[in-house]
């Protein structure tokens, strides 16, 4: 199986800062992010990925101060500078990043990734993501985020235009001849003449072309809009899938529809989100995860929900049925109709959603013994539900060394993971060739 991490400072449970095992270090110190990317590095995870937002979220309430009275997480560095700090004091690793399609440029994107590619010889990929609330469109001279729709186009021609600017330059362009004065060999560099409805591009890019001929694309969502793009275009796809038997059907579904754009199955790895809680015995897995839940906030969940559906739930009763306001969310769309009908089928309250979502954000919680988990882990693989998982740890960085010391060896004893990096790419890593 494949594995990757989710970055974060203080993991994503949102009790979990104030377990009495985080440590909350300050997230702009390099050394914070650094200890963490090569704990995973030594577990030889294929690569660690941080995510991004570009506003702090004001949707709850139309007001900055619930999101962060309760919940870490915004004052972070940016994701690129930060990656290319990590590559120069690790090896092996892939670097992953969150770049916005919704208010970036192709040219941008393409510049920056490809020297990341190159300063980290071969192990860059990118999130392109598509924005989710109107806090985001505010930094952008924007009054409300794009329609759901509309996103995902412009994503998608976003993405096939970084790929043109990548492949503007040929490998060995650069000669540097003294002899007879010729530094590029123009045959090698040609102009990318991109024309789409969103971007019309001259070109060509202004970096040579990256080692991996270009970084590895990671699409994360579970969308009809997200599968469009995503079956064509991703080669990871992080997504959220609460249970087994879901899990196995989106699998076959988008193995299906990759096939229909002429891909093999083997060209994009599918990697949904795990939240391990891991101890000796079950019985204190379950104790932790009981500690975890209690420290949670339910403003926390309501701010989080929130700003991820760009719908502000402060105008209903916590107390009350979870609303159906599904046809009301901008943001994002698929998890929350699953969410939202589980709900109102269970007759749960608002205040109780928000506070376990604020727990997993609907990934699945798998709580127990290094043993026990490394067996759902392969059940899932092998029952064909997916091709390995994104690591959510809950709290940092105790739940990531619990399952780098404990979860990993277990794997690797049964033959389900690797015991050494076999490559030195991160396509290599993937096996996901150009």
């Amino acid at each position: 199986m494949h594995l990757a991490l989710y970055l974060s400072d203080t993991g994503l449970h949102a009790g979990g800062w104030r377990h009495p095992d985080a440590e909350n270090p300050d997230p702009m110190q390099l050394e914070t992010w650094l200890k963490l990317v090569q704990k995973a590095e030594a577990a030889k995870f294929d690569f660690a990925f941080i995510a991004d937002k570009l506003s702090i979220d004001d949707i709850y309430g139309a007001d900055i101060a619930t999101t962060v009275q309760y919940r870490p997480g915004y004052a972070r560095p940016e994701p690129m500078a930060l990656l290319t700090a990590l590559s120069l004091f690790t090896r092996r690793i892939g670097l992953g990043g969150t770049l916005s399609t919704t208010y970036g440029e192709p040219f941008h994107a393409a510049r920056t990734l490809a020297t990341l590619d190159h300063f980290s010889h071969g192990r860059a990929a990118w999130n392109a993501v598509t924005s989710t609330n109107d806090g985001e469109a505010h930094n952008f001279s924007r009054q409300q985020l794009p329609p759901h729709g509309e996103r995902y186009q412009r994503a998608a021609e976003f993405i096939d235009a970084v790929q043109l600017l990548m492949a503007s330059w040929q490998p060995g362009a650069r000669v540097a001849d003294k002899a007879s004065g010729v530094y590029v060999d123009a045959s090698k560099v040609s102009y990318s003449h991109f024309h789409g409805e969103h971007f019309q591009i001259k070109g060509p890019l202004t970096v040579s072309q990256p080692p991996q001929g270009r970084p590895v694309q990671i699409l994360a969502g579970v969308s009809a809009d997200f599968q469009q793009v995503a079956t064509r275009l991703a080669e990871v796809i992080f997504t959220v899938q609460p249970e087994l038997a879901r899990a196995q059907l989106f699998y076959q579904q988008f193995k299906q529809q990759m096939a229909l754009h002429g891909r093999p199955p083997a060209a994009c790895k599918v990697l949904p989100g795990i939240m391990p809680v891991v101890a000796a015995t079950q019985r204190a897995a379950e104790e932790k995860r009981r500690e975890l839940d209690e420290l949670v906030n339910p403003l926390a969940g309501l701010s989080f929900m929130s700003a991820s559906m760009n719908y502000d739930l402060s105008q209903h009763d916590p107390d009350e049925l979870f609303p159906d306001i599904f046809a009301h969310i901008s943001g994002s769309k698929g998890r929350f109709e699953y969410v939202i009908r589980q709900a109102r089928q269970e007759g749960k309250t608002l205040a109780q959603v928000a506070k376990t979502y604020a727990a997993s954000a609907s990934f699945p919680l798998l709580v127990g013994t290094p043993r026990s988990i490394a067996d759902e882990m392969i059940r899932w693989v092998e029952e064909r539900a997916c091709d390995g998982f994104v690591l959510m740890p809950a709290d940092m960085p105790a739940s990531l060394n619990d399952f780098a010391d404990y979860v990993v060896p277990e794997l690797q004893r049964r033959g389900a993971f690797r015991k050494e990096y076999q490559g030195e790419t991160l396509r290599e890593h993937l096996a996901v060739p150009l």
